[in-house]
């Protein structure tokens, strides 16, 4: 290493420069003084110094074991003492450093931190922390382990501490931070109309209705935040779409009670129908009051039933008839043609199976979900006539539904031309789910639109969405006859098979770009029950989601 001199200490600002050396004293538990050589003489680690015009003398190659010692221990025991800025001082990143390490203290509420480095290996040091995390009189230990590495600053040569968020805790990312306080809203319990509570133990595809629930009501259910020690993301974080994380809870919160409309035997019913079917989606709804009595869905990571925006294929139909009957341009035993292509606006379309029905009824194209018996209409509508329709009798498109967690509330939009005419088949731009299709059916059994609800607004007061007006009785019972048909003689019949009384479907089938097999839908009603699913991918609604809506219709 060279000759080694002591200086005495006769600095007030910056190292003493004596013979085209500098000795430099850091401070650090078992480390003395340490020499940095210039003028081009050797180091210990073999690294030479470049020479600058005015003498400023800059440090290469890899770093010593007494430099990355030195900057860790430098490092670490600023932080221990509380000195942010000192610490930070000594990562190659001043200005993140200081504002999350100050930001340990101040917002995590961490204090008596002990850190007791590890073994280095390389330019890497391990350590472990040791702190308390104490809020509000509430207090419990934090343990953990962290790294950090040394490298040499390009600018100056000094060794520093390479600066990632990482280092003050291993799951925070760069731009992160630490804060300790209530845990967002109280949590809930959350029970069906009979008492019972609802847990995804029991019913595995409620989690996201259960977190639903407690977003909406847990600050008005009774009950209390626990304290949790979080990671709170940055921008950088939630663009790679990283949820908060609780590290530390120091006191669970109180949950509140919140009472739902699901019926117990409906929902265990619906979880076993949906478990068995890839990709499938379910909901019952009660048309005489809305009531939400069962949802479902096979993939519990998303609320497809509530939330999904899918095109309904030929489900759709029930609202174009209603549109069809209400303008007097067919009635369901009036005779209408149903040709197995169609061209409107450069397009042409065809039936399933390049099917036709050259002499027949409406009510039996509507049974036979025969297309272009729907889409050769188009040149006597306006392209608003169905979004109106859908929006004043059926309550969709509106995006005011409250039914006590988020939902998706069907889009149909204006659309024109070739567009226009794919949506009266369900297809263009037209959106929905089994949630607003359950209510279709609703609809169409009660003659009046009642949102559908799964808490019931006596709770928080809320408005529930209603339409401007209401389909006449001749609209109903013709919308009834050709529903009933479908479901003993059409595309229904044999998903329906066995389902008695007061019973109307409709199958639907909706063609996804790049899927081979479209989304199978199913939407019915019998009596004061009304359901709809839909299986992606599935293929025929009628073999795919029939089964399933059947099944429980028949509970009624």
């Amino acid at each position: 290493m060279g000759n080694r001199r002591r200086v005495a200490e006769r600095r007030k600002t910056g190292p003493a420069v004596i013979g085209g050396m500098i000795a430099v004293v850091v401070g650090g538990a078992g480390l003395g003084a340490y020499a940095l050589y210039g003028h081009g003489a050797s180091a210990d680690d073999g690294s030479t110094s470049a020479s600058a015009g005015d003498h400023k003398h800059v440090k290469t190659g890899p770093l010593s074991a007494t430099e990355v010692q030195t900057a860790a221990t430098t490092f670490l025991s600023s932080w221990k003492a509380g000195k942010a800025a000192q610490a930070a001082a000594v990562t190659n990143d001043p200005k993140a450093a200081g504002a999350l390490l100050t930001g340990y203290t101040k917002d995590a509420h961490i204090t008596g931190v002990a850190l007791t480095p590890g073994t280095r290996s390389g330019d890497k040091v391990p350590f472990s922390v040791k702190g308390t995390v104490a809020y509000k009189g509430i207090s419990t230990s934090l343990t953990y382990a962290s790294s950090l590495t040394v490298v040499r600053d390009k600018e100056t040569g000094k060794p520093l501490v390479d600066w990632h968020s990482s280092v003050v805790h291993p799951d925070l990312k760069d731009g992160d931070k630490l804060v300790t306080g209530e845990a967002g809203t109280p949590p809930v319990k959350a029970y069906d109309r009979d008492g019972g509570e609802l847990t995804t133990a029991k019913y595995p595809s409620l989690g996201p209705v259960l977190d639903g629930l407690r977003e909406k009501y847990g600050k008005i259910a009774g009950g209390k935040a626990g304290i949790e020690l979080d990671v709170v993301r940055g921008k950088a974080s939630q663009k790679a779409k990283l949820s908060d994380k609780t590290l530390l809870t120091l006191t669970k919160g109180t949950p509140g009670k919140v009472t739902t409309t699901l019926n117990p035997a409906f929902q265990a019913a619906a979880e076993r129908q949906v478990a068995a079917k890839d990709r499938s989606s379910v909901v019952v709804v009660r048309p005489s009051t809305g009531e939400i009595l069962a949802v479902a869905n096979h993939n519990p990571g998303f609320n497809v039933a509530f939330q999904g925006s899918l095109a309904p294929g030929s489900t759709m139909k029930v609202v174009t008839s209603t549109m069809l009957f209400e303008k007097g341009l067919v009635k369901p035993d009036q005779s209408h043609p149903c040709p197995k292509k169609y061209k409107l606006a450069g397009w042409t379309f065809h039936n399933d199976d390049n099917s036709e029905i050259k002499q027949g009824s409406f009510k039996l194209a509507f049974g036979a979900s025969c297309n272009n018996a729907f889409i050769n209409f188009a040149p006597k509508l306006k392209n608003s006539d169905l979004t109106t329709e859908a929006q004043q009798v059926y309550g969709l498109g509106m995006n005011n539904w409250a039914i006590g967690v988020p939902t998706f509330d069907g889009s149909v939009p204006v659309q024109s031309g070739a567009q226009m005419g794919a949506s009266l088949i369900g297809q263009g731009g037209v959106r929905m789910n089994p949630l607003n299709m359950a209510s279709v059916s609703a609809t169409v059994e009660s003659g009046v639109f009642r949102q559908p609800y799964l808490v019931s607004p006596d709770v928080d007061h809320r408005t529930l969405a209603k339409a401007s007006r209401t389909m006449s009785s001749q609209t109903q019972g013709w919308l009834k006859e050709v529903m009933r048909y479908t479901a003993g003689y059409g595309t229904a019949a044999k998903a329906m098979s066995g389902v008695s009384g007061d019973v109307g479907a409709k199958t639907g089938s909706a063609e996804v770009d790049g899927q081979k097999k479209p989304n199978g839908w199913f939407t019915a009603y019998r009596g004061d029950l009304a359901a709809a699913g839909v299986v992606q991918a599935g293929g025929h609604g009628g073999d795919t989601a029939g089964p399933i809506v059947a099944a429980l219709l028949k509970m009624g």
